[in-house]
């Protein structure tokens, strides 16, 4: 079975848009053979192990057996946990439902579909807020923390543990599940004492990559998304994310015309121009992925490189608005990625009113979905004519098939760009300093040392 989703670089190369544009010689066809091949051995070692989740049926038959038990009986789901542990919830259901607040969702039936709440932040007013419109007794909570220690999440579950508490008592621990790490961490402590439910991060699984674990299927199960469709299309974009060729591996292409454009024509700025409401959620976890596992100061040599490409979320048509004119006129540090759907979930006809004017006669009879494209078209094109390179991505529509096979293909091309770059794209020491000061601020026991730094 094909995806059908597809990946286009023409406006990337320099005989449209000229010196800023890839030339043949750039486009290193043994470079990305040998990518494949450096990374297909830290998956075969066990040193990198998302490929392998769309083959763990059993995970996904014990989610959807607990899930299904849980969902009559759930009208919310709070998701705590923060950055790769909440991203993937979050774009799934925005995927899935559209954008928050307004949603597609069933609140009755069996297929009910309860609401997501994710609290990826500690502002405590927020969280207030949140809880004061929730019924303890038709809520699920789901606390994400893999190293079962971020001082985040471990706040704000504590925050949502008690107030559950409060309201339910010893019935609270039915109602909380933890995805944590198998082996090690507080948080698998605290669950195993209270007798919460378990699910488990593979080791060598990261958090940007994890949202094909119970990470992401556990909240998306709960949530009533169809997480058996999830792992098909992800197995099937395994299925060519393999291959050396690049006309066949997408993702591969894709890392290829990324890497090339930052280090042979210095875009360093990589803006993702999502063209769909309903891919907005991906766009926030495909920064996070792209940022994290590429800006690295060394590489696997141990020499100081200081890589990465920062990527920026847009959303068409609203950016078109209030950021293109920075894209076609300012800095020549970006290039653009755009991603589309063929088919949308409606096509909105335009009413045949106010015909008597110049502004709106020649929209009525129109489509919405229409002018949607036609945007998008015009925005691609308005930036090659002015030498701005970008490359796009099209999905056939948005549903779970052709969601999983993207996160995958998303996350072997970020697997392919490490190698090209020659870096580790999956650790990351920048976040872990930033976590141990925090630790030591807070005052954690054995991190004073970070505290008494930060004071002198």
């Amino acid at each position: 079975m094909k995806t059908g989703i597809s990946f286009s670089y023409s406006n990337a190369l320099d005989r449209v848009v000229g010196e800023n544009g890839l030339s043949p010689a750039d486009i290193n066809t043994s470079a990305a053979a040998d990518a494949v091949r450096e990374f297909l051995g830290r998956v075969t070692s066990g040193e990198v192990g998302f490929p392998h989740l769309p083959e763990d049926s059993g995970t996904a038959r014990a989610i959807m057996e607990f899930a299904a038990g849980m969902r009559p009986s759930t009208d919310d789901v709070i998701v705590v946990g923060i950055g790769g542990s909440a991203l993937g919830a979050y774009a799934l259901d925005v995927a899935m439902r559209g954008p928050h607040p307004i949603q597609e969702r069933k609140t009755r039936g069996p297929k009910k579909q309860p609401r997501l709440i994710v609290m990826d932040n500690v502002d405590p007013g927020v969280i207030e807020t949140q809880l004061s419109q929730l019924d303890p007794k038709r809520t699920a909570v789901c606390v994400v923390a893999k190293s079962g220690s971020t001082a985040e999440s471990l706040a704000g579950f504590m925050f949502v543990e008690e107030w559950m508490r409060k309201k339910l008592g010893k019935n609270a621990r039915k109602r909380i599940i933890a995805v944590t790490d198998a082996h090690k961490g507080d948080l698998l402590a605290i669950a195993k004492q209270e007798q919460y439910p378990l699910f488990f991060v593979p080791e060598n699984v990261g958090g940007r990559f994890s949202v094909l674990t119970p990470v992401g299927l556990v909240p998306a199960a709960l949530m009533g998304i169809d997480i058996r469709k999830l792992l098909r299309g992800a197995a099937t974009a395994n299925d060519v994310c393999w291959s050396e060729k690049l006309s066949v591996n997408l993702a591969l292409a894709s890392a290829v015309v990324h890497h090339a454009l930052d280090t042979k024509r210095r875009k360093s700025i990589e803006v993702v121009f999502a063209y769909s409401s309903y891919l907005w959620g991906m766009a926030f976890w495909y920064r996070q992925l792209w940022a994290e596992s590429l800006g690295k100061t060394k590489n696997r040599a141990g020499q100081v490189v200081e890589t990465g490409q920062t990527p920026i979320a847009a959303l068409g048509v609203t950016d078109q608005h209030s950021q293109a004119q920075l894209y076609i006129e300012g800095p020549r540090d970006k290039m653009f990625t755009f991603w589309t759907v063929e088919k949308f979930r409606a096509e909105g006809k335009i009413p045949r009113t106010f015909q008597q004017f110049d502004s709106t006669g020649y929209l009525g009879g129109k489509k919405l979905s229409d002018l949607f494209h036609y945007e998008q078209i015009a925005t691609e094109a308005a930036l090659a004519k002015v030498g701005r390179p970008s490359c796009r991505w099209t999905l056939p529509q948005v549903d779970e098939f052709n969601i999983g096979a993207f996160i995958q293909m998303m996350e072997f091309q970020t697997g392919f760009a490490g190698e090209l770059y020659g870096i580790d794209a999956f650790d990351q020491p920048g976040v872990e300093l930033a976590k141990k000061l925090t630790y030591g601020l807070m005052g954690r026991k054995g991190y004073e040392e970070y505290a008494k730094g930060l004071k002198r």
